[in-house]
């Protein structure tokens, strides 16, 4: 019973709950499920020995590995278990198995794929994550979360495709379809990986799905969404171009350019999924830096792994938080919000723990892993790159940890008289928020960020990394304080873009705008020319219709006049000929 209980991929126990909690209509069992499975996979996944295919199958005359644990998907797969488990708590107060069913679905498809050994079996959780996660937005039920998950599978479905092009390439160059880095982008289908990768990871100009998907889920849903799909993205990443340099500088973008988006938007849940683009870009410069021959490489791997738990957690923390406000009040809309640390004391308080863990803020999970990243490009990268995440971290504080707890919480009261949140979401967040604060924390006694590191692909490495030095806390507490400073000195001079209902138009504006111009102008040209086209193909068929006729018909000229008896004879003849020529050859 033990072999087989570690020799479980833990993703299909969430997707069996998944699918049973789709059709199990008693709630407090369904729900019992989708809290219980997530603890059972946990326990499974500390019991699976390291770097031994656990798990095989055949499909096709292909060899599949279901089940592969090693150091750098063990940590990826661990922080998809527990957010699941918080997942399921927040969602008791709700009473809908699809929406369950879909949530641990979803879940499931992000684990199996984490311990996938293969690229036949990494893709099919690859698209599967994208067809459970569709209806998390989908089931918002409004016109707007419609059309927007259209968009959001269309997307998803792309980047699938592109990842079984590169498949292709791979098996027929190679005949191996292990999951192993390429040595570069002139491998077989390296290329189409690396873009069906970088669509899930919402490299920029390939973002826009984030934003336009996941603040139209449900309350729930957003806070799902923002768990699972970039992070697999980022360890596909770490698994198959580590310290590949490109990726460097796209990190770098990725991290800079949400600031500005994120500072004159006004729905909250936007701002916080232009805050997640920004720090999958902080993981993915580091893995960018993460040339496994180096010690310095392998340091900036174990970053771009601990920045992804800690963020896993503290990204579903905050979308929480903002998902208690629009529970109880219909909005998250920064324009029609303010006071409500009155009314929601402990969201408020749990928010402001998930603002300075996204922040950095020393004694919270966000610093002890953004530390090393810093540290890490510092030593290894560009000057400029460095520079590039200082700005950027900069800016996610100003946003993410200065203005969304400050427009929700602090501002000015709108006069929304509502509750508290309900038990269950107050408890997910405490638990969400003791993890951020546990895994921050200097080592003593136990606690601390030292069980973190211990985790990490290169513990070794890990372990000699000092984030409380002097220096480190000092320069991050100076970036902090001059944050700070800035956001109050631009809002008490009126510098500071206000809260002000409108949509901030990104980069999809261009080619949504082109592609409605092409089809306004194909709609046009049809109006206008394609009565005449009609017509004219129309008369050309009635004259070739009439001619054939003419000629061939019963009362056409071929039947009429001596020629045709003539015909008939002739082939007569020539069908007895071919008969008695027949029977000659056989006989």
């Amino acid at each position: 019973m033990s072999a087989l209980f570690t020799a479980v991929n833990p993703g299909f126990l969430l997707l069996l709950t998944g699918l049973i909690g789709g059709l199990l209509p008693v709630k407090p069992l369904r729900q019992g499920l989708m809290i219980l499975a997530p603890v059972l996979g946990i326990i499974m996944l500390t019991q699976a020995p390291r770097d031994l295919d656990l798990a095989t199958g055949q499909a096709l005359g292909l060899e599949l590995v279901l089940y592969r644990v090693d150091s750098l998907n063990f940590l990826f797969g661990l922080a998809f278990l527990v957010a699941a488990f918080l997942h399921a708590i927040y969602a008791l107060h709700n009473d809908d198995r699809m929406h369950d069913g879909a949530a641990m679905f979803y879940a499931g498809t992000a684990v199996s794929a984490s311990f996938a050994g293969d690229l036949v079996s990494l893709f099919i959780f690859w698209e599967l994550t994208a067809v459970a996660s569709v209806f998390l937005v989908l089931r918002a039920r409004t016109r707007a979360a419609y059309n927007a998950g259209m968009r959001y599978l269309v997307v998803q479905v792309l980047s699938g495709v592109l990842f079984l092009d590169g498949i292709a390439y791979v098996y027929k160059k190679t005949g191996s379809l292990d999951l192993s880095a390429f040595g570069s982008l002139d491998a077989p289908g390296a290329k189409y990986i690396l873009l069906a990768v970088a669509i899930k990871a919402a490299f920029p100009l390939l973002h826009n799905w984030v934003q336009d998907a996941y603040p139209k889920a449900t309350v729930v849903g957003g806070v799902v969404l923002s768990a699972f799909t970039t992070k697999l993205a980022v360890l596909m990443l770490a698994r198959l171009y580590p310290g590949l340099d490109m990726l460097v500088w796209i990190g770098v973008l990725m991290a800079v350019f949400p600031i500005f988006f994120a500072i004159l938007e006004d729905d909250l849940r936007r701002v916080l999924a232009y805050g997640l683009n920004s720090q999958i870009g902080f993981m993915v410069c580091a893995v960018g830096l993460g040339d496994l021959s180096t010690r310095l490489g392998q340091m900036a791997l174990n970053a771009a792994a601990a920045h992804a738990f800690v963020h896993i957690i503290f990204s579903s923390l905050l979308f929480m938080s903002i998902g208690a406000v629009l529970y109880r009040t219909g909005t998250a809309k920064a324009s029609k919000l303010g006071g409500l640390y009155r009314r929601m004391p402990f969201t408020a308080l749990f928010g402001l723990v998930g603002a300075a863990a996204i922040a950095a803020v020393p004694m919270f999970s966000g610093y002890v892993a953004m530390s090393q990243i810093t540290s890490t490009v510092a030593q290894a990268g560009p000057v400029m790159a460095w520079l590039g995440l200082v700005f950027a971290s900069a800016g996610v504080w100003v946003h993410s940890g200065l203005k969304v707890p400050y427009t929700a919480f602090f501002g000015r009261d709108r006069g929304h008289r509502v509750a508290e949140a309900p038990f269950n979401m107050l408890l997910a967040m405490g638990i969400a928020a003791a993890i951020s604060i546990l895994a921050g924390l200097p080592v003593a006694s136990g606690f601390g960020y030292g069980w973190l590191y211990s985790l990490l692909p290169f513990p070794d490495h890990a372990a000699g990394f000092r984030p409380y030095s002097a220096g480190q806390v000092i320069a991050q507490l100076q970036l902090l304080v001059a944050g700070i400073a800035a956001f109050m000195l631009l809002r008490r001079f009126g510098l500071y873009p206000g809260e002000r209902a409108g949509t901030v138009l990104d980069t999809d504006w261009i080619y949504r705008r082109l592609a409605y111009n092409l089809a306004v102008w194909a709609h046009a040209v049809s109006e206008k020319a394609g009565p005449a086209i009609l017509a004219a193909f129309g008369a050309v068929s009635a004259r070739a219709y009439d001619r054939i006729e003419a000629a061939f018909s019963p009362r056409g000229v071929l039947s009429r006049g001596p020629l045709t008896g003539g015909m008939a004879i002739w082939t007569a003849a020539l069908l007895g000929f071919a008969l008695l020529l027949a029977f000659i050859t056989v006989n």
